[in-house]
């Protein structure tokens, strides 16, 4: 086999594998060799002697006829907030730069019960706590297309190492967009399953070692094509033997025809507006899907953008994770208790969402699955199969920028994250579905929503669009990137 077997997407690879076209030592060399090469710095820490005898018993394995699970032998990598036995876990923070786990987040476990070969973690902001991958520790992640270009955050390092092909899959996690905003700027598949799905015990934030997470983050894999979301997605959902825990997880899907399927599309809000490139491709995909049979109905959305946009920060607020330490929290209590009553601020909101009472969350819960139940309404009685929204107002933005520029206007940073934040505070799934290029060579994405529990008939959907969409649909870079 040469290098091109890199650029295969991860169930290609796992074939390979299986038709002993490869062994996975040597599927894993040529890895460790496109990420030496690489000049995206997406992958921080390895150990390559771990990984290759992971391989190696994965190869006597397949030779003994005894697959280990659905992964077996298929390297991966993993994002950098998630604690990996053995290997050094930082989340991009300067005071865990010599932190090695002894036990395995439970969502890293159960990847290597199906047999995956971990061969390196890849790069997030400190603490996952920002919209473009940079830290102290290693530095800043470059955009496979176009290094002037931010790769996104928090999950930026997972989403280049996918695009640049140094890794056929990565495990992300998503708690405001955090996996779902770097697959759109890298091009590339992430998805946000149903949140419950996939444990979160292990994730930093919260500190190492802690049992609890917030109550919204979600793992949630990368890839190249929706084919190898699936694969990732049946790892993810099976309980690793030491979690003792006797259930499995049976996902509905749809086996629905072209002419069929039932889409919706909310195109625009100005809550969050997008700009004229992302438009076009949302109308340009309209067509697309129209054309080839698909009922496609525009709408004005199921919920309103603003008082559900409001509803997520107080609940993103008040899960924070600085509420794990007392003397902050104590802090943050005093300075929201000197502030006025009419002030609007940035700051005075966060200060309030922080030290808000449990009374005060109880109530904005009740909001939440309230809410939740509108979605749900918008599916069942409406009939639609999944919305697609876009998946964030523009392309990449330039590396570094702390505002975000639409169509000549300034709009706040955070709006980067606007549309995919529709969905993290209900649970919903979501797929960012890479679909276009703008002028610049960028990729554009949108965001595919289902109901509950509806991750596989968003993979089935996707994998429907991807011969329609041509290159974008399975995750081709750019030549800076090649």
């Amino acid at each position: 086999m040469t290098t091109d077997l890199t650029h295969q997407p991860a169930h290609v690879q796992l074939q390979a594998l299986d038709r002993r076209e490869i062994s996975s030592r040597e599927l894993l060399d040529l890895h460790l060799a496109r990420i030496d090469a690489s000049h995206v710095n997406a992958v921080v820490t390895r150990d390559d002697s771990a990984a290759r005898a992971a391989a190696h018993a994965a190869d006597e394995r397949r030779a003994r006829r005894e697959g280990k699970g659905i992964l077996d032998g298929l390297p991966l990598t993993i994002k950098d907030s998630f604690e990996t036995a053995g290997l050094r876990t930082t989340s991009g923070a300067e005071e865990l730069t010599d932190h090695v786990p002894v036990r395995d987040a439970d969502a890293v476990a159960r990847l290597r019960h199906q047999g995956a070969v971990i061969m390196g973690k890849t790069n997030t902001p400190a603490y996952c706590q920002d919209l473009h991958t940079d830290n102290t520790l290693f530095g800043s992640t470059l955009n496979p297309h176009n290094p002037q270009r931010t790769a996104g955050g928090s999950s930026g390092g997972p989403a280049a190492a996918v695009a640049s092909h140094l890794t056929p899959a990565d495990l992300g996690s998503d708690l405001a967009g955090s996996l779902r905003l770097p697959a759109h700027y890298c091009g590339v598949y992430g998805l946000r399953p149903t949140h419950g799905l996939v444990p979160a015990r292990g994730h930093i934030p919260r500190p190492p070692g802690w049992i609890t997470s917030s109550d919204m983050v979600t793992p949630g894999p990368l890839a190249r094509h929706p084919r190898d979301l699936d694969l990732l997605l049946a790892a993810l959902t099976t309980p690793a033997p030491e979690e003792n825990n006797p259930w499995s997880v049976t996902l509905p899907t749809t086996r629905r025809e072209a002419d069929q399927l039932r889409v919706a599309v909310w195109a625009e809000d100005t809550s969050c507006p997008v700009d004229r490139d992302t438009a076009d491709a949302l109308v340009a995909l309209e067509r697309t899907l129209a054309s080839a049979g698909v009922s496609v109905r525009p709408t004005a959305g199921p919920v309103g953008f603003a008082d559900s946009l409001r509803l997520f920060e107080q609940l993103l607020h008040a899960t924070a994770t600085a509420a794990t330490d007392d003397d902050a929290g104590a802090a943050e209590l005093a300075a929201a208790r000197e502030l006025h009553k009419d002030d609007a601020s940035p700051r005075a909101a966060f200060l309030r969402h922080r030290t808000q009472t449990h009374r005060a969350w109880l109530r904005a819960n009740e909001e939440r699955l309230r809410l939740r139940e509108t979605w749900h309404r918008f599916f069942a009685d409406a009939r639609h199969d999944v919305l697609i929204t876009p998946a964030a107002p523009t392309a990449a933005i330039p590396a570094g920028r702390r505002s975000l520029i639409v169509d000549g206007v300034e709009r706040s940073f955070f709006d980067q994250t606007g549309w995919a934040n529709l969905t993290s505070h209900v649970g919903l799934p979501s797929l960012v579905v890479p679909i276009a290029r703008n002028a610049n060579g960028l990729p554009i994405g949108v965001q595919l929503v289902g109901p509950t529990y509806a991750d596989q008939t968003l993979l089935a959907v996707a994998e429907y669009m991807a011969p329609l969409l041509g290159e974008m649909a399975v995750g081709v870079i750019g030549p800076w990137g090649k």
